[in-house]
């Protein structure tokens, strides 16, 4: 084993907890609606689902001080107009609409808030690259 002066930094992110008061409606809702991929399920009510390589873990908060809400979530999509208007029609309740956020010299920032099953927070966001100029 190295020591601690060998420690470079976090080499990308394993896996993202997210605290859930009912993780088998919080599973229908990440596995149907969102569509992720359940990896598995394990005791005493834990749900992974893959979402591009990072691991999502749904727990119900345990112990006191546990959080009851996550952070937010960004969920990469190559179409926010369309992935809105898919998950509309699924029901989820958009806090926000796709909005521009910010221009950058090669690309916008688009984003839209909604809510999963137990009411985190959670957002869609979308760079959108500028076309290059001339033909």
């Amino acid at each position: 084993m190295s020591g601690p002066d060998s420690f470079s930094g976090p080499t990308g992110i394993g896996q993202v907890a997210v605290p859930v008061r009912d993780v088998d409606r919080a599973i229908r809702f990440y596995e149907k609606t969102l569509g992720l991929r359940l990896l598995f399920r394990a005791p005493p009510g834990l749900a992974f689902f893959d979402c591009g390589g990072v691991r999502l873990m749904l727990s119900r908060p345990e112990g006191e001080g546990a959080p009851e809400r996550a952070g937010i979530i960004y969920y990469s999509v190559p179409n926010l107009a369309g992935a809105h208007a898919a998950l509309t029609a699924r029901g989820v309740r958009f806090v926000h609409p796709p909005h521009l956020v910010a221009r950058m010299p090669d690309h916008e920032l688009w984003l839209a808030d909604f809510l999963d099953s137990e009411d985190n927070l959670l957002a869609l966001m979308c760079e959108v690259r500028h076309s290059p100029r001339g033909g």
